[in-house]
């Protein structure tokens, strides 16, 4: 879909205000399926550093937008599918069982929602991931590899954790159970600063690249 017609696209036709009040009616419209700013940026004339300054704004507007490693999305409430549950996993791996993790969760049926580490200098750092298929997890990988990116987990020593959504408690038990049997979950706990459960456990000597 192009923003033509009575909607200029150039940047100079366009006050910001209206630019922005599109791309979340853009984003609406695409529903779960995520634009990346380049896109959004050819949509609307602009430079994707302008794409970028607006979903700033908007965030700071209070308007639900995340950023994805597939592109940006608007998020609704409540989930067209009714409530869902949500859990907090504490995994511990290496970087070689990370399709592994995230390719059982969603064949498990929960959605992977964000990765987060508790790095001793800067406090709690996240990535919004929102995996739901199979397909979302090989285009996820793949965008690592090509950038040859490290895992937000690299910084501390593969421990982390991930923000899942599931239709009812037990998928997510289902999965509690798999990752327990693929001995990468982790359940001691301590109380870190962001109040999530956690363990300095890193994964086995040799394991970490």
């Amino acid at each position: 879909m192009q923003w033509g017609g009575s909607h200029a696209t150039g940047s100079a036709a366009m006050p910001a205000e209206e630019r922005r009040r599109l791309l979340v009616r853009l984003l609406e419209e695409q529903g779960d399926q995520p634009l990346t700013g380049t896109e959004l940026a050819s949509r609307f004339g602009v430079s994707r550093q302008v794409i970028v300054q607006d979903m700033a704004i908007l965030r700071a507007a209070g308007v639900p937008l995340v950023a994805t490693p597939r592109g940006y999305l608007l998020l609704r409430y409540p989930h067209p599918g009714g409530a869902m549950v949500r859990d907090v996993l504490a995994v511990c791996h290496s970087p070689a069982k990370t399709r592994d993790e995230l390719l059982f969760l969603v064949n498990a049926g929960c959605h992977v929602l964000d990765v987060v580490v508790e790095h001793p200098v800067y406090g709690e750092l996240r990535g919004d991931l929102r995996l739901r298929t199979a397909a979302d997890v090989e285009d996820f990988l793949q965008r690592v590899a090509a950038a040859r990116a490290r895992l937000l987990s690299s910084l501390t020593g593969g421990f982390h954790f991930h923000t899942v959504e599931a239709p009812d408690l037990e998928t997510v038990a289902k999965a509690r159970k798999g990752l327990r049997e693929l001995g990468i979950l982790r359940e001691e706990s301590v109380t870190l600063a962001s109040g999530r459960p956690g363990t300095g456990v890193g994964w086995p000597e040799g394991e970490g690249s």
